[in-house]
């Protein structure tokens, strides 16, 4: 039966991740921040409508490198996972509702399905989900694909001698299947902290091997409107950037400037960490897992997964009766972790 969700909901996140930061892994394991330098560059003018007298593309960009006495690279971020008692950020009676106890009986559902799903088994397969994510390396992205060998290393509570190490280059990120024993441990500790036994932290750490020194990696990208004209890209960086010399002796022109540590964001290592979707309708056919988003968008394909029936936003008015095991019962406990605004108005 179909419950009438509050004009008023809204779930808070129970997972989050920091920036995930780079280091350039240098002989004797010495290690200095991987920096995002603005430069000049003279491209080739390659665009469609190119005329032909067009041939230089003068840009302002921003790149990443090794430092070039380094091979390898280290990448770091922590993630934390919160009591799903504590989810359910906003419930509260919309202008539209004319039942006096919606939100109670809403709340009531809503706290039954919890309790079901804490100790089931829908809950540990979308946590060991996550920990495939952490290990299959999926949040390098376009880094793990330049690397020869990757080897990721998971640490709770600063226990480092307690610390789980995975090959990353061998774990599948096509599917979610024949789990390693100490992804099933690494689990065990994620639930209990979703369960609201524990409160941990864990630190995620790549080690990539590049073969080479000194190349070019890949930081998140910034999308910006109204940039600059000549302005290709800004890449993400954390902490001060160097200030502006605004000097007019040509022996102290400043022809680069380092804008911070280059990192991936910390949405986006969410966003990989969390494509665990394999229950979405067109699965079959498309074969390859997507994020979890209410409705199943996908930046990557540009398309909508998720509709009508399928979407998270119809599928928790069937909470009372959604059985944590099932697809949509998995697919509804993830989304709870995502967080988002449900609102029935």
């Amino acid at each position: 039966m179909a419950v009438k969700t509050a004009g008023v909901l809204a779930f808070q996140r129970s997972l989050y991740a920091t920036d995930a930061q780079f280091y350039s892994v240098l002989p004797h394991q010495q290690e200095k921040p991987v920096w995002v330098i603005r430069h000049g560059i003279r491209g080739t003018q390659n665009v469609n409508k190119a005329t032909e007298k067009e041939f230089s593309n003068i840009q302002i960009t921003d790149t990443a490198k090794l430092d070039p006495a380094a091979e390898k690279m280290k990448v770091v971020f922590d993630i934390k996972f919160f009591d799903l008692a504590n989810s359910l950020f906003a419930c509260a009676k919309g202008k539209k509702d004319k039942e006096k106890d919606t939100v109670k009986k809403f709340r009531a559902t809503y706290d039954a399905f919890l309790t079901r799903a804490k100790d089931s088994h829908g809950l540990k397969e979308v946590v060991l989900r996550y920990v495939r994510n952490c290990t299959n390396g999926r949040w390098l992205w376009r880094n793990l694909t330049l690397a020869s060998t990757a080897t990721i290393t998971v640490v709770k509570n600063d226990e480092t001698e307690h610390g789980l190490s995975f090959d990353a280059v061998a774990l599948s990120r096509k599917g979610f299947t024949d789990y390693t024993a100490d992804e099933l441990a690494l689990a065990e500790l994620f639930v209990a902290n979703l369960q609201g036994y524990a409160t941990d932290r864990f630190r995620v750490t790549a080690l990539l091997d590049f073969g080479m020194p000194g190349v070019q990696v890949y930081p998140s990208q910034l999308y910006t409107s109204n940039k600059p004209k000549g302005f290709a890209r800004p890449l993400y960086a954390v902490g001060a950037e160097e200030p502006v010399r605004t000097v007019e002796d040509v022996m102290h022109f400043q022809a680069t400037r380092k804008m911070g540590q280059a990192a991936l964001r910390d949405d986006k290592v969410a966003n990989a960490i969390r494509t665990i979707d394999t229950w979405y309708p067109d699965y079959e056919s498309i074969q390859r897992p997507i994020a979890i988003e209410p409705q199943g968008v996908s930046l990557e394909l540009q398309e909508r997964f998720r509709i009508k029936k399928a979407s998270a936003f119809e599928i928790i008015q069937q909470i009372d009766e959604l059985d944590p095991d099932s697809p949509n019962g998995m697919f509804m406990i993830a989304s709870l972790i995502r967080g988002g605004v449900y609102s029935g108005e």
